[in-house]
């Protein structure tokens, strides 16, 4: 065991995009019979990173563990914008004896890299103990927290020490649907990481015992709150079968069908419907990218990535605008009907990012 290398990968846990692209990238590092273990610092739940890991369970230790704020949600499309800097003043009073844990911490390690997709923390424990960084993502908190400063100053603090852990990273990997991210000295950037789902209607009608026939809808939401007269206009679209993954059900619904991610990843899930209802998020994006699938989308309040990635969708996605007071009420039935005959994408994205950060991060290694 004293050739294998060891790198520390954290992904922040404010939503599962961030997971999927991570674990990408993971699959194409730890292939094969490369000597490289990776310790994944995140609280994203274990069982979603094992059921997107294609890797022997040996190659990488699950560590849990938060490094940054994100957004607090209200739900799916909703935050809580004074909580979620309460939490972010917390989090910077305790960063001086977190920043000198974590470099501890990767140094009984012995790690050879530090990735950080996208808590800055991270970043600044790695210069502390001397380690090559790399961040990796869309975009950077300080850009997401940025307008919350415009108008109240107790914010200006919180970009500012974030922007000063992104200065530690030696290399951004620079994501499309992004804005300039500037803040990082050195930025490389990469195609789209996500790769096809298969897609295998069959198998999950057996599993759901939802109707081939129908239009195939996936309701890509954690949460979404419908109450009884929503879910009976949804039940009343006899037309469509709609998926769910869990956690996300509705037990007992006629057309409602949760599937288990340990029985079918959400690639999978994904591959086989015929368009998405979602928030406008980069993981799902890159998702119906590459799946070529239609999505029917609602809009984000307070989060100032929304307008990028609303743009950036109508370029490269089949698309229709989903009101969210429409979406919140189960009004879903002229939206589908629309996306269903929605022109193709004007442009196309090229896909194939995941082995090319994943070559970058191995020169880091070598340096």
């Amino acid at each position: 065991m004293s050739s294998v290398k060891q790198m520390a990968y954290y992904i922040t846990a404010h939503g599962y995009g961030h997971g999927v692209r991570s674990c990408d990238v993971l699959n194409a590092l730890l292939a094969g019979d490369s000597p490289l273990h990776a310790v994944i610092v995140t609280d994203l739940p274990e069982d979603f990173l094992r059921n997107r890991l294609r890797v022997p369970s040996e190659r990488y230790t699950i560590r849990p563990g938060a490094w940054d704020i994100g957004m607090v949600q209200k739900d799916s499309i909703r935050v809580d914008v004074d909580a979620t800097r309460e939490r972010a003043e917390a989090l910077i009073r305790q960063s001086d004896a977190g920043v000198e844990r974590e470099a501890e911490f990767l140094k009984r390690l012995g790690a050879s890299v530090v990735v950080a997709d996208i808590p800055s923390l991270p970043l600044q424990a790695a210069a502390r103990a001397g380690l090559p960084a790399l961040a990796m993502g869309n975009f950077s908190w300080d850009w997401i927290y940025a307008p919350f400063a415009a108008r109240d100053a107790r914010w200006v603090p919180i970009v500012d020490w974030f922007r000063q852990g992104y200065r530690e990273a030696d290399l951004l990997l620079k994501l499309p649907f992004s804005p300039e991210m500037d803040v990082f000295r050195r930025r490389k950037a990469l195609p789209l990481l996500a790769s096809p789902g298969v897609p295998d209607r069959a198998r999950l009608a057996s599993m759901t015992g939802a109707r081939p026939q129908k239009r195939w809808v996936l309701l890509s939401f954690t949460t979404l709150a419908w109450d009884a007269a929503a879910l009976q206009r949804v039940e009343a679209l006899d037309e469509n079968e709609f998926f769910t993954v869990r956690p996300l059900a509705w037990p007992n619904r006629r057309n409602i069908h949760a599937v288990e991610r340990a029985q079918m990843t959400f690639s999978d899930v994904l591959a086989s419907v015929d368009a998405v209802v979602s928030k406008p998020g980069y993981g799902l994006l890159s998702d119906c990218v590459a799946n070529a699938k239609p999505l029917v989308y609602a809009e984000r309040e307070n989060f100032v990535e929304y307008p990028l990635l609303e743009r950036e969708l109508k370029r490269v996605v089949r698309n229709v605008h989903l009101p969210a007071a429409d979406l919140y009420a189960g009004r879903l039935a002229d939206a589908l009907a629309a996306v269903a005959e929605a022109p193709p994408p004007p442009q196309t994205i090229a896909l194939g990012g995941a082995p090319l950060a994943a070559d970058e991060i191995r020169k880091a290694m070598e340096r």
